[in-house]
């Protein structure tokens, strides 16, 4: 799964919820439905997928996870010369090591206590927030990150499965953030 999949979240939310319900069909939608943000994610890239062969942008966008396409897009800012290359070649050191460390983590994790105890739990939670602060570019983008952060927490306040949340706070972020742009564009 680790390899064919390479979204840890989806995977994360798809064995958590094949764990709970027993269904593979549920299994499958909920991961989906966390990895719609994918479709965001591949369409910022069009620019950096210009003029690779079908096939390099498909292997492209099938490596890309969240961590590589963050670093990608903040190495971009700095320099417009960072693309393709640097996408594929840090996609292909995180899909290595991800599927690797799942492997090991699948063989050894048995044998370890409950690491939640630790308070290990929060790391993937803090692996979204360094990416967050990686993306960040300003004052100008508080009002879209507040507008997600409120809607995916109300979502699960209001009973609403964290993966969807996740979803909906979102494309409710992005909808806000292409509406203000486009009345900014109306006024100017």
């Amino acid at each position: 799964m680790s390899a064919s999949v390479h979204a840890g979240s989806s995977q994360i939310v798809a064995v958590e919820q094949f764990g709970t319900t027993q269904t593979v069909l549920g299994a499958a939608l909920a991961g989906a439905a966390l990895n719609l943000r994918y479709i965001g994610i591949v369409a910022s890239l069009s620019e950096v997928l210009t003029g690779l062969s079908l096939r390099t942008k498909l292997l492209a966008i099938h490596i890309t996870g969240d961590e590589n396409w963050a670093l990608t897009m903040a190495e971009r800012a700095k320099s417009p010369d960072v693309g393709a290359k640097f996408l594929l070649g840090s996609g292909l050191v995180m899909i290595s090591v991800w599927t690797a460390s799942t492997t090991a983590g699948a063989v050894i994790g048995a044998v370890l206590p409950d690491l939640e105890r630790f308070g290990l739990g929060f790391a993937f939670t803090a692996a979204f927030i360094a990416m967050a602060r990686g993306l960040w570019r300003g004052q100008s983008q508080m009002l879209p990150w507040i507008v997600a952060a409120a809607l995916t927490i109300s979502s699960v306040s209001l009973g609403l499965p964290q993966a969807y949340a996740i979803v909906v706070g979102t494309l409710c972020g992005l909808v806000f953030l292409a509406s203000r742009r486009r009345f900014e564009r109306v006024e100017a």
